[in-house]
């Protein structure tokens, strides 16, 4: 079956609700801040929006049904996208389909996370239940000794060093010293990035990211609609999501992504030559180099290659993650999943500021998400156009 185009659906009103190290305040507050900018962006009242999508890992005990009487919204749509590092990409495409059905007309996607003293290991002690059964009886590591396995499978396939992966962290550094959101405010040299102290060989300190609050968000609304408010725009010209792919390959050396690529650029009509930035989810610099393999951009195996041959930055010949990415960003929990989708609106619609691409016409934003205690099981992307 053909799959449908997003005609006649945009992104708009790009937020993010600047991220601190530490906060006292719940996840509602951070969720209703972004909820707010989006709405004060589009000079909406909260009765003007009639759906309204949720990503957050410590909204508990409260869900999205709690929090619109929290809000006081009565919506037509609501729906909650758990996925992590993809839930940005998910609630952009499920928005869009109940928009173009007549489900809803303005559809608010917000993610948000507190970031209190202990909340990263509280999280971390109850996220999985796989990880409860198949890690913890062996001495649990966390993240970092998950990706370290990765990592570590990855560069004895492939070749890599982590001088490769430094070269993506470096880069991400470069672009956040022009975002005044990001957390990170001190240059990181190549030099830097090698001389930091191990965290679980072979990933060291600047291969992790720093967990911390905040919120980002868009709204989903109709083209005409947009225009009707006089509000930059970014089409849809193509996604696919992904779960679970590629069950049977021992170790993570590959994505959803590859199983769905030539779907997307089928459906977006454009090639990876024609992508002006990516954006990638980069919980750990392994991760951003397989998706830009696994996105078309180089064959398998060649990502160390690829970024050693181009420039990530900015005003590189292959812009990648110009906010700085959660690395060098921060990542406020669900947040991170839609850091890279509302860069990609902002750049494609000229809004970016310091981080703008010149000339930015197509965008390419990859999601990735949910680790188990092996591997990310959640994948998404999109490819977004400015307004002519």
């Amino acid at each position: 079956m053909t799959r449908a185009p997003y005609d006649g659906v945009v992104l708009t009103c790009p937020v993010t609700v600047p991220y601190v190290r530490y906060s006292n305040e719940t996840a509602h507050w951070w969720i209703a801040r972004g909820l707010r900018g989006a709405l004060d962006a589009a000079g909406l009242k909260p009765a003007q929006i009639d759906g309204l999508s949720i990503s957050s890992f410590t909204l508990f005990p409260d869900t999205p049904v709690g929090l619109t009487q929290h809000l006081g919204l009565s919506l037509r749509y609501l729906d909650t996208i758990p996925m992590g590092g993809a839930s940005g990409v998910v609630a952009a495409r499920r928005a869009a389909r109940a928009v173009q059905a007549g489900d809803a007309d303005i559809v608010a996607c917000v993610a948000g996370d507190a970031n209190r003293i202990d909340s990263f290991r509280q999280l971390l002690s109850a996220f999985s239940r796989f990880s409860l059964d198949a890690s913890y009886p062996y001495g649990f590591g966390g993240p970092n000794a998950t990706f370290s396995l990765i990592m570590d499978a990855y560069m004895a396939e492939y070749g890599a060093t982590r001088a490769d992966f430094g070269r993506i962290a470096v880069a991400q550094r470069a672009n956040a010293l022009r975002n005044p959101h990001a957390l990170m405010k001190k240059p990181l040299s190549l030099e830097d990035y090698l001389g930091a102290r191990m965290i679980s060989d072979p990933v060291a300190l600047f291969d992790c990211v720093m967990p911390c609050a905040g919120a980002e968000a868009f709204l989903v609304m109709r083209e005409d609609e947009a225009i009707r408010r006089n509000l930059p725009f970014a089409r849809i010209r193509g996604t696919i999501e992904r779960h679970n792919a590629f069950a049977d390959d021992p170790v993570q050396l590959r994505g959803g992504w590859a199983m769905d690529i030539d779907t997307l650029y089928a459906q977006a009509g454009c090639a990876p030559q024609d992508i002006d930035l990516l954006q990638t989810y980069d919980d750990y610099p392994v991760i951003s180099m397989m998706q830009i393999e696994d996105l078309g951009f180089c064959e398998k195996g060649a990502g160390a290659e690829f970024v050693r041959a181009h420039d990530l930055t900015i005003e590189g010949d292959f812009p990648h993650n110009t906010s700085g990415g959660q690395l060098s960003v921060g990542q406020a929990g669900a947040a991170g999943g839609y850091l890279g989708m509302v860069e990609a609106i902002r750049q494609v619609t000229a809004q970016a500021g310091p981080t703008q691409v010149k000339d930015a016409r197509l965008a390419m934003v990859s999601g990735f998400g949910m680790v188990n205690y092996d591997r990310g099981v959640c994948s998404g992307v999109a490819i977004l156009e400015g307004a002519s």
